[in-house]
């Protein structure tokens, strides 16, 4: 299955789509597509960036997306091994306009609220695991049986949301390409001093008018979003690598000096970069 920028085409009859990505990176452009997904991380790890939040990826992670949510999987290329991940898509209408409306689906209405901001399995879950993993193996009858135990399992299941915002608003082709070529360079770029008049550039607007398109796009400023991007990557930071100093993860992460580091750790981490270092020693 060929991911396009904001749309998935059907090539197949089968009503659970499947599809592996493997390689030295996934698809790195900002998409969205009507159909849910459910993915299971094989290897690697990396950023996520879902609606208006950015987060992290690794090995194991269980990754649930609603219909038409922006996201794009940016893979750590430092990492020596490969990107491997296996997902499951499927549509509201993938079994009959109201089959997920009948008396005895309707538990699953909390699985789809919950998939409208995205979710993220919150603790490593064997059990879904190998039943991701079996289904993916099936026969086209066990997989339809199979699906629905793998939907009851991650309804039940703790979890983290993913986004806090998503605009009702689908992205046409055009708008998705602007914005992935703001996050890509943002992804590429944060350590560096990055500028409202360049970032700007990257999306063909002008200040003024790239500013407000971004607050509506993602209901945050872009400096916000800047700032927890490089507060992500210290965080990865600061759970690999325990001999690097505070000041030498702020100065890798962007941040001009310490003070300003540690308060915008405390902002978006409730906890300070020390206090966080020390629970991964």
């Amino acid at each position: 299955m060929k991911v396009l920028p904001f749309t998935i085409p059907k090539y197949k009859r089968d009503s659970i789509q499947l599809q592996e990505d493997k390689g030295a990176l996934f698809y790195e452009l900002l998409h969205q597509h009507e159909e849910f997904q459910i993915s299971l991380i094989l290897k690697g790890s990396g950023t996520l960036i879902v609606g208006d939040t950015i987060s992290s990826y690794k090995q194991d992670d269980i990754i649930v997306l609603g219909e038409n949510l922006p996201h794009v999987f940016k893979s750590d290329l430092k990492k020596s091994e490969n990107s491997h991940m296996i997902s499951i898509f499927f549509t509201k209408n993938t079994f009959g306009g109201n089959f997920f409306d009948t008396e005895e689906l309707k538990p699953l209405k909390s699985f789809f609220k919950k998939a409208e901001n995205g979710f993220i399995i919150s603790k490593k879950s064997e059990k879904i695991i190998e039943v991701f993993n079996t289904l993916y193996k099936a026969s086209k009858f066990d997989r339809f049986i199979l699906f629905f135990q793998l939907l009851k399992e991650l309804n039940t299941s703790n979890y983290k949301s993913l986004s806090s915002f998503v605009s009702l608003k689908k992205y046409s082709d055009n708008e998705g390409r602007r914005m992935s070529s703001v996050f890509e360079y943002t992804i590429n770029n944060f350590q560096n001093e990055i500028t409202l008049e360049v970032i700007s550039q990257q999306a063909a607007m002008t200040k003024n008018a790239f500013c407000k398109y971004f607050k509506k796009r993602t209901n945050k400023t872009y400096v916000t979003f800047l700032n927890e991007l490089r507060i992500e990557e210290a965080c990865k930071l600061l759970q690999i690598k325990n001999e690097l100093t505070i000041a030498e993860v702020a100065e890798l992460t962007g941040f001009q000096n310490i003070s300003n580091f540690n308060r915008k750790f405390k902002h978006f981490k409730n906890t300070t970069p020390r206090v966080y270092q020390k629970n991964f020693i």
